[in-house]
Protein backbone atom coordinates (compact mmCIF):
# COMPACT_ATOMS: atom_id res chain seq x y z
CA UNK A 1 0.00 0.00 0.00
CA UNK A 2 1.56 3.42 -0.96
CA UNK A 3 1.63 5.91 1.35
CA UNK A 4 -0.43 9.39 -0.21
CA UNK A 5 1.71 12.37 -0.38
CA UNK A 6 1.29 14.63 2.37
CA UNK A 7 -0.92 18.06 1.99
CA UNK A 8 1.69 20.18 1.85
CA UNK A 9 2.93 18.65 -1.56
CA UNK A 10 -0.16 19.03 -3.15
CA UNK A 11 -0.31 22.73 -2.83
CA UNK A 12 2.54 24.81 -4.98
CA UNK A 13 4.67 27.14 -3.05
CA UNK A 14 4.05 30.55 -2.87
CA UNK A 15 6.80 31.84 -3.46
CA UNK A 16 7.32 30.62 -7.45
CA UNK A 17 6.66 34.36 -8.21
CA UNK A 18 4.14 33.19 -10.92
CA UNK A 19 0.99 35.46 -10.16
CA UNK A 20 -0.40 34.77 -13.76
CA UNK A 21 -4.25 34.31 -13.97
CA UNK A 22 -3.67 30.34 -14.63
CA UNK A 23 -1.19 30.02 -11.84
CA UNK A 24 -3.57 31.46 -8.86
CA UNK A 25 -6.47 29.65 -10.30
CA UNK A 26 -4.33 26.05 -10.13
CA UNK A 27 -3.47 27.16 -6.83
CA UNK A 28 -6.38 28.18 -5.54
CA UNK A 29 -7.48 24.92 -7.08
CA UNK A 30 -4.81 23.16 -5.26
CA UNK A 31 -5.11 24.01 -1.76
CA UNK A 32 -9.24 23.84 -1.85
CA UNK A 33 -8.31 19.97 -3.25
CA UNK A 34 -5.96 19.31 -0.41
CA UNK A 35 -7.89 20.52 2.03
CA UNK A 36 -11.01 18.36 0.73
CA UNK A 37 -8.84 15.46 0.49
CA UNK A 38 -7.35 15.64 3.97
CA UNK A 39 -11.51 16.49 5.49
CA UNK A 40 -12.24 12.60 5.37
CA UNK A 41 -8.80 11.60 7.29
CA UNK A 42 -9.44 14.08 9.91
CA UNK A 43 -12.57 12.96 10.32
CA UNK A 44 -11.29 9.68 10.71
CA UNK A 45 -8.84 10.61 13.53
CA UNK A 46 -11.82 12.36 15.13
CA UNK A 47 -13.75 9.57 15.60
CA UNK A 48 -10.66 7.31 16.53
CA UNK A 49 -9.47 9.87 18.97
CA UNK A 50 -12.98 9.80 20.62
CA UNK A 51 -13.21 6.02 20.45
CA UNK A 52 -9.97 5.62 22.50
CA UNK A 53 -11.01 7.99 24.74
CA UNK A 54 -13.79 5.86 25.68
CA UNK A 55 -12.30 3.19 25.72
CA UNK A 56 -9.49 4.49 28.54
CA UNK A 57 -12.14 6.04 30.38
CA UNK A 58 -13.71 1.98 30.62
CA UNK A 59 -10.05 0.95 30.85
CA UNK A 60 -9.77 3.22 33.96
CA UNK A 61 -12.84 1.29 35.23
CA UNK A 62 -11.74 -1.60 35.09
CA UNK A 63 -8.58 -0.91 36.46
CA UNK A 64 -10.41 0.55 39.20
CA UNK A 65 -12.76 -2.64 39.96
CA UNK A 66 -9.43 -5.03 39.97
CA UNK A 67 -8.61 -2.45 43.09
CA UNK A 68 -5.26 -1.74 41.62
CA UNK A 69 -3.30 0.68 43.39
CA UNK A 70 -5.61 4.45 42.67
CA UNK A 71 -2.76 6.18 41.21
CA UNK A 72 -3.08 3.72 37.73
CA UNK A 73 -6.81 4.61 37.92
CA UNK A 74 -5.59 8.42 38.03
CA UNK A 75 -3.30 8.18 35.05
CA UNK A 76 -5.61 6.18 32.90
CA UNK A 77 -8.25 8.57 33.42
CA UNK A 78 -5.66 11.13 32.97
CA UNK A 79 -4.97 9.52 29.26
CA UNK A 80 -9.01 9.30 28.97
CA UNK A 81 -9.16 13.00 29.22
CA UNK A 82 -5.76 13.87 27.10
CA UNK A 83 -7.78 12.39 24.55
CA UNK A 84 -10.94 13.77 25.11
CA UNK A 85 -9.27 16.95 24.61
CA UNK A 86 -7.69 16.13 21.42
CA UNK A 87 -10.78 14.81 19.84
CA UNK A 88 -12.15 18.47 20.69
CA UNK A 89 -9.44 19.81 18.86
CA UNK A 90 -9.67 17.81 15.81
CA UNK A 91 -13.21 18.48 15.41
CA UNK A 92 -12.04 22.01 15.51
CA UNK A 93 -9.92 21.70 13.16
CA UNK A 94 -12.10 19.82 11.13
CA UNK A 95 -14.58 22.55 10.86
CA UNK A 96 -11.54 25.24 10.70
CA UNK A 97 -10.48 23.55 7.67
CA UNK A 98 -14.02 22.89 6.09
CA UNK A 99 -14.46 26.91 6.23
CA UNK A 100 -10.62 27.36 4.66
CA UNK A 101 -11.40 25.05 1.91
CA UNK A 102 -14.47 26.84 1.48
CA UNK A 103 -13.07 29.99 1.22
CA UNK A 104 -10.77 29.12 -1.12
CA UNK A 105 -13.45 27.73 -4.02
CA UNK A 106 -15.24 31.15 -3.29
CA UNK A 107 -12.01 32.61 -3.59
CA UNK A 108 -11.03 31.39 -7.12
CA UNK A 109 -14.54 31.67 -8.19
CA UNK A 110 -14.38 35.13 -7.66
CA UNK A 111 -11.21 35.41 -9.01
CA UNK A 112 -12.29 33.70 -11.97
CA UNK A 113 -15.35 36.18 -11.98
CA UNK A 114 -13.65 39.26 -12.19
CA UNK A 115 -10.27 38.32 -14.07
CA UNK A 116 -10.95 35.66 -16.64
CA UNK A 117 -12.04 38.02 -18.97
CA UNK A 118 -9.03 40.31 -18.87
CA UNK A 119 -6.76 37.63 -19.33
CA UNK A 120 -8.83 36.53 -22.19
CA UNK A 121 -8.20 39.97 -23.71
CA UNK A 122 -4.31 39.85 -23.10
CA UNK A 123 -3.76 36.25 -23.63
CA UNK A 124 -5.59 37.03 -27.04
CA UNK A 125 -3.25 40.04 -28.27
CA UNK A 126 -0.43 39.53 -30.45
CA UNK A 127 2.05 42.43 -28.36
CA UNK A 128 2.49 42.39 -24.83
CA UNK A 129 0.38 44.52 -22.53
CA UNK A 130 0.99 46.75 -19.41
CA UNK A 131 0.48 44.73 -16.17
CA UNK A 132 -2.66 45.74 -14.42
CA UNK A 133 -2.23 48.48 -12.28
CA UNK A 134 0.14 50.20 -14.44
CA UNK A 135 -1.78 52.72 -14.95
CA UNK A 136 -2.89 54.07 -11.81
CA UNK A 137 -0.36 56.13 -10.91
Amino acid sequence: MSTPAPYSAQVPPPQDGDNSYNAVQAKLFALAQALDSADSELEQLQLRMKLNARESEVLAGHIAHAEVDPVFVEMQNAVSLALGGAEIAVRNLVARARDVAAKAHETRSTHARLYEGLDRVRSGRRYRTPKPAFFDD
